[in-house]
């Protein structure tokens, strides 16, 4: 399974202030520690960024790409800091993820034509104006819509990463289960299957600490049974990963050896 490490976001005060200051060191520590531990991607999250979006995504990308040699998720909802990213971005490590459009107009008429222009891949939401769509079946009329203006754009299904969002568990139980059905029908939407990918963490927040990774990795377990492609998810969390090789390992995934947790 693809991992996207989700360490570098501008929520995190470390992180924010070493935006602000333009010091490369703690965004590239994060983005070292992530790749040592498993991240097949790094998040790279700035915020709308109103004020200097695009000079801040440039410097973002070039000095993580200086110290990993994999490709970036670019997360912003800042169009012009998007194509900042997208321009700055090292294809020699692998296409760079855009993060994210959605089923919101506005949103999928900025973000999705610059996949095709950039020959980047997409995370696509599956939610519009109105919101989170309850049911998994609703979700899917969702991605159909964001399929339709790929297909406008140049960009290949294979390109599109769909999200059916999580929703945390304490406060909306009874939508766990649609989440997990969506996997299972986003894949049924195109051959080969289409892509899926999730916020983990989502579904643990507002959750005690001591319940937090028990309820993080029994998701990802059935999550992966429905045939789950990627998550954005803390690489340094050995349990997590354990649990993932363990499902890659039982699922004939990933071989078998008695080392196979430290592979």
């Amino acid at each position: 399974m693809i991992i996207i490490g989700e360490r570098i976001s501008v929520i995190a005060k470390k992180v924010r202030e070493a935006m602000a200051a333009r010091d490369p060191k703690p965004l590239q520590e994060l983005a070292k520690v992530q790749f040592e531990k498993g991240a097949n991607y790094i998040d790279v999250s700035i915020g709308p960024a109103e004020d200097d979006g695009p000079q801040l995504m440039d410097w973002a990308v070039k000095v993580i790409q200086e110290v990993v040699p994999v490709p970036l998720c670019l997360d912003t909802t800042n169009k012009a800091a998007m194509i900042a990213g997208l321009k700055a971005h090292n294809n020699k490590w692998g296409r760079a993820l855009i993060n994210s459009a959605s089923g919101e107009e506005e949103r999928l008429n900025n973000m999705m034509p610059l996949a095709g222009e950039y020959n980047a891949e997409i995370i696509a939401l599956t939610l519009t104006e109105k919101g989170i769509p309850a049911l998994a079946e609703e979700r899917c009329e969702v991605a159909a819509n964001i399929m339709g203006k790929a297909m406008e754009c140049g960009v290949p299904m294979e390109d599109i990463w769909l999200d059916p969002l999580i929703l945390p568990v304490p406060f909306q139980q009874d939508k766990c289960k649609e989440s997990i059905r969506a996997i299972r029908l986003f894949r049924e939407l195109n051959d080969p299957p289409m892509k899926t990918t999730v916020g983990l963490s989502n579904i643990a927040n507002g959750a005690p600490k001591e319940l937090k990774g028990i309820i993080t990795r029994n998701f990802l377990v059935l999550l992966m049974y429905e045939g789950l492609y990627s998550a954005i998810a803390d690489p340094n969390d050995k349990e997590f990963m354990d649990t993932m090789k363990t499902v890659e390992v039982l699922m004939e995934k990933r071989l078998y050896a008695h080392s196979y947790l430290e592979m």
